[in-house]
Parts: structure tokens; C-alpha cells; sequence
């Protein structure tokens, strides 16, 4: 859809799973997109440079740049003005966090900060703040935004809570409009090689074990990327300061059911290795998304057959390329 009005967007972590899509859907409505990332090797950067591939045309710019780096941001503000940044450059990943917290910390922080300082040097008034689900650990559900979420229990979810409320405070003090959206399990094609879609598509097409946490009862509200990223760009409106959750809002569904859905999609069957329930990990996940759709009117419009459907295909296409790609 077009936009009446083009105007420009400042959109971090291009590169990754959810900003290469968002930065698509804001180019096909006509608006014109700076993208940033610094190709960190987290994950193969081919997948990321692949995704960056697609997003062609004189009305997208990347620049090689993170986040983390005061003096790169200070220079790339002084070149262009920003109707809005949506700030998605993240560290991810519950695991990983608590192998190598300083670094969740000094991207999702710290990177957050040196933006919002950016934004209120030179005027640009709106931010949208990709967060996670991962805060409401231990909080009932379905989960709303109004519980507190004052007890994570990794540092990746500390380290996102940090970049949510050092937000407010500039909101407060400099009227910048914040929107925050939590992500609930994203999940499409072109993922995230170390998340658990990603991994049991290609893992179960090898014959090779999977490595399954717990008894795979733990369930999740699994949202596709395009809505994920739909929402998104919907927040840029003006709202104050607002969470709002971007789920499934659905029933939840355990990561057992997702591998027979997997297996029926491959016609291959899973071998399962399991292991210990991971305690930084939540047992269950469920999104009430009645905010989105009173805000936002916004919906989930692809349920999980439809997109696991998209995502092994994809996964098919890219072979095999994609098999090369190694797992985090």
C-alpha cells in the first residue's frame, strides 16, 4: 500500500530477520529507508547479506554501521534528518545472553541510548523500540502489557527492560514518542539460524537429531515475521508512550505439535534428543493483543500452517545454500 506522504526512516539492525522485512514493507509503501547494521558474525553474515540483497532500489541506503559507536551515529545524523528511527538492531537470544551478557548490554542498552541521545540532539521526535516477550517471565497470563515486569531472568530480557525504561525517561523529559513493541516467538522464512523453526526444519530434512529442551510441552505464541514487522510500522504513530504486544494472540502452541507440523511438511520424521528444561527459558507464552488492535488495528493475518508452509518452502529453495549456513 502507498503512502500519501513519503517520508524518511531510520531502521536499525537492517540485516536482521524482522528489520529486512519492515524495511520491505515501509519500500513498498513508497517511503524512503536508511538501514544500519554492523554484520556482527553472531550468525553467518551470508544470511544477512542475502537479506539486504532483496531490498534494491534508489529509495533504500545501507550503511555499515552499529549501533554501539557514538561517533558513527553522530555523523550519520548530521547527514539526514529522520521522520522516525525504529531501533530492531539487537542482540538476541535467551542462551547466548547469559554466556556473553556485556554484550546484550552494550547493543541493546547502550545502542538504544546513543540513539535516543541522537534523536533529541537533532529533533527527531519518534522511536519505535523492538522488545521481547522475554520480560513477562513468571507473570500470569494471557500476558498484558500493564504487569510488572520487574524480575527478568536472563540478561537478555535485562538488558531489553533497560533500553524500555531508559526510553520512558526521555519521553518524559525531551516528549520523545516512544512506541515499544514486544515480539512474541517471530518465526518466517530467512529466520534466525539459532531459532528453534529455523533449526528443526533443517535438522529433521538432515536426519539430524534434535536438540529439544525440556519434553517439548512448553508452548509458544508463534507469530509470522510479516505481521511482526506490519505492527511495526503501524507504532510509528503518534502515541506517547505505549508497550503494546505483537503475538499470535491465539491458543499456544507446544513445540511438539510445531514438529509434527514440521514433520508433515518435510514428510520426514524428527529424531529427538532430549535435554534438561533450560531455566532461563518460560514454559509457555500468550499474547493478549487487544492493545495492538485498539491502537493499531492491527490483527495476526498468517496462522501457523501458512506459515510453516512458507517457511519450508523457502527453505527448500535455498537449498542448498541454505544447509550450508552454520548453526549458531
Amino acid at each position: 500500500m502507498k503512502m500519501d506522504t513519503a517520508k524518511r526512516y531510520l531502521v536499525t539492525g537492517a540485516a536482521g530477520f524482522i528489520a529486512s522485512q519492515v524495511c520491505q514493507q515501509l519500500l513498498d509503501q513508497g517511503h524512503q529507508v536508511v538501514g544500519i547494521d554492523n554484520l556482527n558474525d553472531y550468525y553467518d553474515p551470508r544470511l544477512k547479506r542475502h537479506r539486504l540483497e532483496q531490498l534494491g532500489g534508489n529509495s533504500f541506503e545501507f550503511q555499515e554501521l552499529d549501533i554501539e559507536n557514538a561517533a558513527q551515529l553522530r555523523t550519520l545524523f548530521d547527514q539526514s534528518s529522520f521522520d522516525a528511527v525504529l531501533n530492531l538492531a539487537a542482540r538476541a537470544g535467551v542462551r547466548y545472553s547469559i554466556e556473553n551478557p556485556v554484550v546484550y548490554e552494550t547493543t541493546n542498552s547502550l545502542g538504544n541510548l546513543n540513539l535516543l541521545q541522537e534523536m533529541q540532539r537533532t529533533g527527531c521526535s519518534k522511536l519505535v523500540l523492538a522488545s521481547t516477550s522475554s520480560l513477562y517471565a513468571g507473570q500470569p497470563m494471557p500476558f498484558r502489557e500493564d504487569l510488572p515486569v520487574n524480575t527478568p531472568i536472563s540478561p537478555y530480557a535485562a538488558s531489553k527492560k533497560g533500553a524500555e525504561v531508559m526510553s520512558y525517561s526521555f519521553h518524559n523529559i525531551h516528549k520523545i514518542d516512544v512506541s515499544i513493541c514486544r515480539y512474541f516467538t517471530v518465526y518466517g522464512p530467512a529466520g534466525r539460524p539459532d531459532m528453534s523453526v529455523f533449526r528443526f526444519i533443517r535438522w529433521i530434512d538432515e536426519g539430524t537429531p534434535i536438540e529439544l529442551y525440556g519434553d517439548g510441552t512448553q508452548s509458544r505464541d508463534f507469530t509470522y515475521v510479516d505481521d511482526i514487522a506490519r505492527g511495526t510500522i503501524l507504532a510509528v504513530k503518534p502515541l506517547g508512550y505505549e508497550i503494546i504486544n505483537l503475538g499470535g494472540g491465539g491458543t499456544p502452541v507446544s513445540l511438539n505439535t510445531m514438529i509434527e507440523m514440521l514433520e508433515q511438511r518435510l514428510n520426514k520424521k524428527a529424531i529427538i534428543n532430549r535435554q534438561p528444561f533450560h531455566k532461563a527459558d518460560l514454559m509457555e507464552t500468550s499474547a493478549d493483543i487487544t492493545k495492538a488492535r485498539d491502537l493499531l488495528g492491527w490483527n495476526p493475518e498468517v496462522d501457523l500452517a501458512e506459515g510453516l508452509d512458507r517457511s519450508v518452502q523457502w527453505y527448500l529453495e535455498n537449498q542448498p545454500w541454505s544447509e550450508s549456513i552454520p548453526l549458531p
